[in-house]
């Protein structure tokens, strides 16, 4: 199957990364390589790092950006490791970085990635395929209790009980291991009339692929380290789908553009807390009306971006 996918907030997310001929850069989350070129394709002597966890999409990225070769260092692996990774080849400092959060259209499309409940296929959703954890093992090994949490953690699923309850009495018959069983599940647990919604495992999913790929986490820790690494001036741009990621994004980049980080009730500043970055984008930014019609998945996008004090 092709590597397909359309970068989404393309020409906002390089506006934002405010490049410079000579500087360093780093790609987050590579996939099919469109953020990659534009900002490759505006480099003269500077140079760019490439991450992602899938190893499908850096063979596909490498055919993408093959004219820009010499200027491109390819990394498998994830962007929670991103200071060790930089610091393996001598990088302590970058001029801007690039985080798209959200699952490729590839991804997405080839059922036997199970990222899906569109089109039948196992219950995977790995990004990297060389992981053990898998949704087949979530699903079927967690307990009551985990599931219970992280569908409503990570998913905010109202029916989380229910669906929850199903799948336990559904696993004790035989295992759940495609993604239209369990899209049938969660279906069942809502009132009759809203069962052939076409999103209705949406949070479920989403809830899952959370899980497996440990996105949260990684997202939260690896924030601290991308805003250590940037020059004075330099930019962090992060484009998230959903609100859990936002907020972990909205409130690290709060703490870090306020001087003092003291209860409103104290007089006097006592935490000695200065502001280390600038937001550049107040308010997220979000696609235009014809991006949204052109390409509907990035209906829930939002960029934030912000530049090192």
């Amino acid at each position: 199957m092709e590597f397909k996918h359309v970068s989404v907030l393309l020409n906002e997310s390089i506006d934002g990364l405010n490049i410079a001929r000579d500087g360093v850069y780093v790609d987050c989350t590579t996939g099919g390589g469109g953020h990659s070129l534009e900002i490759v394709k505006k480099l003269k002597n500077g140079h760019l790092y490439c991450f992602d966890k899938d190893e499908e999409a850096i063979e596909a990225a490498k055919v993408k950006l093959k004219k820009y070769l010499d200027k491109i260092t390819f990394i498998c692996g994830s962007f929670a490791d991103i200071k060790l990774w930089l610091n393996s080849y001598h990088v302590d400092a970058v001029d801007g970085i690039l985080a798209d959060l959200g699952v490729s259209s590839y991804q997405i499309d080839n059922p036997q990635r199970g990222f899906s409940y569109i089109n039948d296929g196992p219950l995977d959703m790995r990004m990297n395929i060389k992981q053990s954890l898998t949704a087949y093992e979530v699903i079927n090994n967690y307990s009551q209790q985990q599931l219970e949490k992280i569908l409503f953690n990570f998913g905010e699923e109202k029916h989380a009980k229910q669906i929850v309850s199903k799948i336990m009495r559904q696993r004790e018959k035989k295992p759940i291991d495609s993604t239209t069983e369990l899209k049938q599940i969660v279906a069942s647990c809502y009132p009759f009339a809203l069962q052939n919604k076409p999103a209705i495992a949406n949070k479920v999913f989403q809830a899952i692929r959370i899980e497996v790929n440990n996105e949260l986490d990684e997202l939260q820790s690896s924030l601290e380290d991308m805003i250590d690494l940037l020059k004075p001036k330099g930019r962090l741009c992060i484009i998230t789908f959903q609100t859990l990621e936002d907020r972990i994004a909205k409130n690290v980049f709060k703490i870090h553009s306020t001087d003092c980080l003291c209860p409103p009730k104290i007089p006097k500043c006592i935490c000695g807390h200065k502001a280390d970055l600038k937001l550049v984008t107040k308010k997220p930014t979000i696609p235009s009306e014809e991006e949204i019609k052109s390409n509907s998945r990035s209906i829930s996008a939002k960029l934030r971006v912000v530049a090192k004090l």
